[in-house]
C-alpha cells in the first residue's frame, strides 16, 4: 500500500507541476483517511497481519452457524464453519480444513475452554484470515487457491469424536458432543453443494490433523458420487513415546479424554486389551483408513517436543525450557534425543510408506501446522525437500502428477527449514 501511494503521488506531481501540489497532497491524504477507516472497520482473526511477501492481503471469511440440538460446542452454543465459495474451474471442488487446538482432559481444562473460541462459537471471531492451503491467491495456493475451501471451527475438545448423548453435570454443564458437530456440519455443507463435488480434499492440522485421520473414511463415505476423495493430516501425528522422564505422558493424556468423552467405542478396530488413549493415536487409527491420505509432519514439531517428549511435570528443574523454545538452544544431549524422537515418527509412518496412493512430506524443521501459514505452505521462505515446498508436493500427490515420499535427512541439514522460535510456551488444557 505504501508503494502505491508513493507511485501514485509521484505520477500526480509530474503531471500537475507545483500548482497541482497542494491537489496532489490533498488526494494522497483522503487516500490514507480511507485506507484507515477501510481496515480500521475490518475485525482481524489475529493482532496483527498474517504476513503476505508482497501479496495482497488474505481474504476475510464470515462465520457461519450450524443449529442443530444435539450439535453444540462444549458450553452449548452451536458450532460453525466459514466458508469461501470457488470460482472459475475450481466451483465443483471442495477443500475442507478442520481446525486444530489440543484437547480438555477434565472438567477443570474444560471449563476454562468453555470461555475461549475453542469451546464456544460466542468467543470465536466472526470473520478470520484464510491463508496458507485456504488461501485464494495462486502465488501463494496454487493448486487449491480457486476450490471452494471451508474452515470448520473446533470447539468440542477432543477432535470431533466425542458423543456423549446427555449434558454433563459437574457443578456446571458440558457437552461432549465432537461427533454430533461433524455430523451437522457435513450435512449443512453437502446441502451447499459438497454433494456435488467432482473432488474432495478433507484437511486439518494438529488436533484437526487427528480428526482428519478419524473421519477420513467418513468422509469419503459421505461422497459416493464424487471420482476424487483425499485427505491431508498436518502436525497431527502424534506419538505414543516414553517423555524424557521415561513416562508416557501423552498416553495417560489420551487416557483422560476418552474416558471423559467416551470415544472409545469411536474406534471399533482397537483392541479390547489397549487403553482407551492408545485407540486415539494416529499410528492406530490409521491402520484402517482406506482413503488416499498424505502425511504432512515435520520430524522436529515443535509442539510434541514440549507436550509429548518433555512436558513440564517430567522435567522439574526446567532443563529443557531453552530446546522447547528454540531448536538451536538444544544441548547435544538434548540434540541426541530429538534424533531418537524422529527415528520414532519415522518407524511409526514406515506401515504406510508401502501404500502406493499415500503420499507423505517429512521434513527437519522445527515447527507445527505448516499448511496453515502462507510462510510455510508456499513462500521463499518455505522448506524445500528436494526442490518442492510442502504446497508443490501436496499438489503432486493429488492430482497423481507423480509418487511423493518426501523423508528429509536429520537436523541441521536442510538450510531451507523454518524453524519457529517461541516467546513463550505453547499452551495446553
Amino acid at each position: 500500500m505504501p508503494g502505491l501511494l508513493s507511485t501514485s503521488s509521484s505520477l500526480l506531481w509530474r503531471r500537475l507541476g507545483r500548482r497541482g501540489a497542494a491537489f496532489s497532497l490533498a488526494l494522497l491524504a483522503a487516500a490514507l483517511l480511507f485506507t484507515f477507516f477501510r481496515y480500521a472497520a475490518v475485525p482481524s482473526a489475529s493482532p496483527s497481519p498474517s504476513p503476505t511477501y508482497g501479496h495482497r492481503l488474505p481474504t476475510l471469511v464470515d462465520l457461519t452457524l450450524v443449529y442443530d440440538r444435539d450439535a453444540v460446542c462444549l458450553d452449548g452454543t452451536p458450532p460453525g464453519y466459514h466458508f469461501l465459495p470457488g470460482f472459475g474451474d475450481g466451483s465443483h471442488s471442495w477443500l475442507l480444513h478442520l481446525e486444530g487446538g489440543s484437547w480438555c482432559r477434565n472438567f477443570k481444562s474444560c471449563a476454562r475452554r468453555k470461555k475461549t473460541n475453542l469451546g464456544s462459537s460466542a468467543h470465536m471471531d466472526t470473520r478470520v484470515e484464510f491463508v496458507g492451503i485456504l488461501s485464494d491467491d495462486e502465488s501463494q495456493n496454487p493448486d487449491f487457491y480457486n476450490w471452494n475451501k471451508v474452515k470448520i471451527r473446533y470447539c468440542d475438545g477432543a477432535s470431533f469424536s466425542g458423543h456423549v448423548q446427555d449434558e454433563v453435570k459437574n457443578g456446571t454443564g458440558f457437552f461432549f458432543r465432537g461427533q454430533r458437530i461433524w455430523e451437522a456440519v457435513m450435512a449443512d455443507l453437502l446441502s451447499k453443494g459438497l454433494s456435488r463435488a467432482k473432488q474432495a480434499f478433507l484437511t486439518g492440522c494438529s488436533a484437526g490433523g487427528l480428526s482428519t485421520y478419524i473421519h477420513c473414511d467418513d468422509f469419503r463415505a459421505l461422497l459416493p458420487k464424487t471420482p476424487t476423495v483425499k485427505c491431508l493430516a498436518d502436525g497431527g501425528f502424534f506419538l505414543d513415546v516414553e517423555d524424557v522422564a521415561g513416562r508416557r505422558y501423552m498416553r495417560a493424556f489420551y487416557n483422560d479424554v476418552a474416558r471423559l468423552q467416551d470415544v472409545r467405542k469411536r474406534f471399533p478396530h482397537c483392541s479390547p486389551d489397549m487403553e482407551p488413549g492408545q485407540c486415539f493415536f494416529p499410528r492406530e487409527v490409521a491402520k484402517s483408513i482406506t482413503t488416499p491420505m498424505f502425511i504432512l509432519n515435520p520430524a522436529y514439531d515443535v509442539w510434541q517436543v514440549e507436550h509429548v517428549l518433555s512436558p513440564e511435570g517430567s522435567d522439574p528443574q526446567n532443563l529443557w525450557r531453552n530446546c522447547r523454545m528454540d531448536i538451536t538452544k538444544c544441548s547435544s544431549k538434548q540434540l541426541e534425543i530429538l534424533q531418537g524422537f524422529r527415528k520414532a515418527l519415522l518407524d511409526a509412518i514406515n506401515e504406510f510408506k508401502n501404500r502406493r496412493d499415500w503420499g507423505m512430506f517429512i521434513d527437519s524443521c522445527f515447527i507445527h501446522c505448516q499448511s496453515m501459514k502462507a510462510i510455510t505452505w508456499h513462500s521463499p521462505s518455505a522448506a524445500r525437500i528436494n526442490d518442492k515446498t510442502a504446497a508443490e508436493a501436496v499438489g503432486d500427490w493429488f492430482f497423481d502428477r507423480r509418487e511423493v515420499k518426501e523423508i528429509d535427512c536429520e537436523y541441521p541439514c536442510n538450510p531451507t527449514c523454518y524453524n519457529a522460535v517461541l516467546d513463550e510456551p505453547y499452551k495446553e488444557d
